[in-house]
């Protein structure tokens, strides 16, 4: 299978961490949305990642259908099998991958518009939205087991998306975050190396 993804998006970490432990071995393509390549577009309209590519050759795209595709296909489950843990796990999912939503808004209206027509209103906007967010997980952090649900893996790609696009920006007054963080990295070595990079 192959995975068409980019290092710096937490969707694509998210996806990749969830592979790995769930023993699927995905063939990771580097890919350049803003090139539009036809591999990316042949499988997946919207020309976004990541996109999964089964050795049949069905696209699975969306990150949350990814997940949920390897939750099947992998030799351990992603999600609890408790009816209310999965919920759990996949509303923790939802959260931070909004959050991540709204971080990838402000970072395109910087990059991709001219200084002077930059709408720092909507920035403002999409900034309270990610702080709320963050509040919201510092007082309901999920605790860390053994073996990370889906509800982790995407909390701690969120987290490794902020430490690279936003450090210095989210961290004050959130020391259980940032201790989360920390001890995701050492509990999970492995996964750890597929947070979101540069």
């Amino acid at each position: 299978m192959k995975l068409l993804y980019a290092p710096a998006s937490p969707y694509s970490s998210k996806v990749r961490m969830a592979a790995h432990f769930a023993g699927v071995a995905l063939e990771p393509v580097l890919t350049n949305t803003a090139t539009l390549p036809a591999e990316l577009i042949d499988n997946n309209p919207l020309g976004k990642i990541p996109t999964l590519v089964t050795d049949e050759g069905q696209a699975v795209y969306d990150s949350r259908a990814i997940m949920q595709f390897l939750d099947r296909a992998g030799g351990k489950r992603i999600y609890p099998r408790n009816a209310a843990k999965r919920t759990d796990a996949e509303v923790m999912e939802a959260l931070c991958d909004g959050l991540c939503d709204c971080l990838l808004v402000i970072i395109y209206e910087r990059r991709h518009r001219p200084e002077e027509k930059v709408h720092q209103d909507w920035i403002d906007l999409q900034w309270a939205k990610v702080t709320r967010a963050l509040d919201h997980l510092e007082n309901n952090l999920p605790r860390l087991t053994k073996a990370p649900n889906g509800g982790h893996l995407a909390l701690a790609a969120a987290t490794g998306y902020l430490a690279l696009r936003f450090d210095g920006q989210w961290e004050r007054g959130r020391p259980k975050l940032k201790r989360w963080s920390a001890k995701f990295a050492s509990s999970f070595p492995e996964l750890d190396s597929l947070r979101p990079r540069a």
